[in-house]
């Protein structure tokens, strides 16, 4: 990996869907690291809005079969991208919750830079890989914001612990968000 400042430059901005994972894994740790929360009910709300995230991302990564068949049921019913959904629930709450509120700026530009592509990019693998099952699936179902109802049944006992740790080793992500979230809270003042 080619260390130079123009060459780092340009894998983020060119090559943006390489390094989202890792930089949304450090604005995490940033706000983790820095966090020094001192409203109590911030840190309460800003926690059950991460909690709702990582409860959501389970969810989503237990009805997943990637690349073998278009997910449309569980929170897939909702909103064609609930990994990214729950993402966003993630680090708001972290944000509310560690109370570092400069870093809501850096979590906004992230958001700006990463999601846009990685969705779009998303959406034309699968119009490609289920070009039937997609047209109709994406013309009811939203991209990020769930629908409040389902535009098909849930089908909640579809969901799969081990499918959500293949998929994204979602289980061991959410015990250590939820270690972050207790470390923040340890430092509540």
């Amino acid at each position: 990996m080619d260390l130079h400042p123009r060459s780092l430059l340009d894998s983020l901005v060119h090559k943006r869907h390489k390094a989202r994972q890792a930089l949304g894994i450090l604005l995490l740790i940033a706000i983790v690291a820095l966090s020094a929360p001192s409203i109590g009910w911030a840190y309460t709300a800003g926690a059950a809005i991460a909690a709702a995230g990582i409860a959501f991302r389970l969810w989503a990564a237990g009805h997943l079969s990637k690349d073998r068949e278009l997910a449309q049921d569980g929170p897939y019913a909702l909103v064609r991208h609930p990994l990214y959904t729950g993402n966003f629930l993630i680090i708001t709450g972290f944000l509310l919750a560690g109370q570092v509120w400069w870093l809501v700026a850096v979590a906004v530009v992230f958001a700006i830079l990463y999601y846009p592509p990685a969705i779009h990019r998303e959406d034309t693998k699968l119009h490609r890989r289920f070009p039937e099952e997609w047209a109709p699936w994406r013309a009811r179902t939203p991209a990020l914001l769930p629908r409040l109802r389902p535009t098909r049944p849930l089908n909640v006992t579809s969901w799969s612990f081990r499918q959500s740790l293949h998929a994204n080793g979602e289980p061991i992500i959410a015990a250590l968000l939820l270690l972050g979230l207790t470390i923040m809270g340890l430092r509540l003042g």
